[in-house]
């Protein structure tokens, strides 16, 4: 029986969003002085004394804080949910979802596929589901070179899913030789090899005669660009993900305004996230518009903050 999903993803982290302390924001811990009340004896009566005031030179000298106060936000990784009930379907990757229904991957030529599309377009979402669903092996392009027993035996998986295979393919032939090896070593034991890439394989920048003959015979199917209102679902999902309370009004505000890709969603998410976990403060569209200011397009319909509120005592 094939093992379960291994993730070789290299640097990922278990820190939990929920842990950063979002329900401390902004509370001081008290301090307890003054000697406890010992129990009584049984039969006697207990007598509660006043503190003795203590004398200022035994005060500790609290440090001056500064105003307004800001919260330390641990860099903590976000991670994302990759369960097929999160991904949302759309005519952009209904050509996708479609080469990834159950028991499609036998139909594919060679018993090999290629998702190919912009940054936040859904490919690496798709990756994940179809490996937990064929209990395949998950691993970064950058990783192949690395796993020299892979090619030993590589049917001791239900399939092998290669994410951003593209990424280091023009940086060093040791990677190219490695995605040559896995590709011919799936081919001879018959197990499906799934692979993602910003742009077809065909296209992918490569110095071998036989690998990119294989990688022109695979089958790619692009994802497209994100319908708004699927950018808008998608948006808003991101949030809640991260917990951050973002009124409607503010996402309406925004959507227009910022760049038509899922990638920008994700980076406005992030940005969000993190100003608000630093300062205490619900999002806002003058917050909004400082945050993003860098990433939104027209008018950022600034209006003036406290001072030092970011720093700056404006928006912009």
């Amino acid at each position: 029986m094939a093992p379960k999903l291994r993730y070789m993803l290299l640097g990922s982290g278990t820190a939990q969003h929920a842990a950063r302390g979002r329900a401390g924001r902004g509370r001081v811990p008290m301090r307890q002085d003054g000697d406890g009340a010992a129990t009584p004896p049984p039969g006697k009566s207990t007598v509660h004394s006043l503190p003795r005031e203590p004398s200022p030179d035994t005060l500790p000298r609290q440090p001056a804080l500064e105003s307004p106060a800001r919260q330390l936000a641990l860099p903590f990784a976000h991670r994302p949910q990759f369960e097929r009930a999160d991904f949302l379907a759309a005519g952009s990757n209904r050509h996708a979802l479609a080469w990834l229904a159950p028991r499609a991957d036998s139909g594919w030529p060679s018993r090999r596929l290629a998702l190919w599309g912009d940054a936040g377009s859904g490919k690496t979402h798709l990756l994940h589901v179809w490996a937990r669903e064929h209990e395949a092996l998950l691993l970064p392009g950058t990783a192949l070179r690395d796993l020299a027993e892979l090619f030993q035996s590589p049917n001791r998986w239900g399939g092998i899913a290669v994410d951003d295979a593209d990424a280091s393919l023009d940086e060093s032939r040791a990677d190219e030789a490695a995605l040559l090896h896995l590709l011919n070593a799936a081919h001879e034991t018959g197990v499906p090899v799934l692979l993602t890439g910003r742009t077809p394989p065909a296209r992918w920048p490569v110095t071998l005669p036989d690998l990119g003959s294989r990688l022109r015979a695979i089958q790619a199917v692009g994802l497209g660009h994100p319908e708004d209102e699927l950018l808008r679902i998608l948006l808003m999902r991101l949030l809640v993900e991260r917990q951050l309370a973002v009124t409607r009004p503010v996402v309406d505000w925004l959507l227009p305004r910022l760049p038509r890709t899922a990638g920008a969603m994700r980076e406005a998410a992030r940005r969000l996230d993190e100003t608000a976990m630093a300062f205490g403060r619900r999002v806002t569209r003058p917050l909004a518009a400082a945050v993003l200011a860098g990433m939104l397009a027209g008018p950022a319909d600034a209006e003036t903050l406290p001072d030092g509120e970011l720093g700056t005592g404006s928006l912009l």
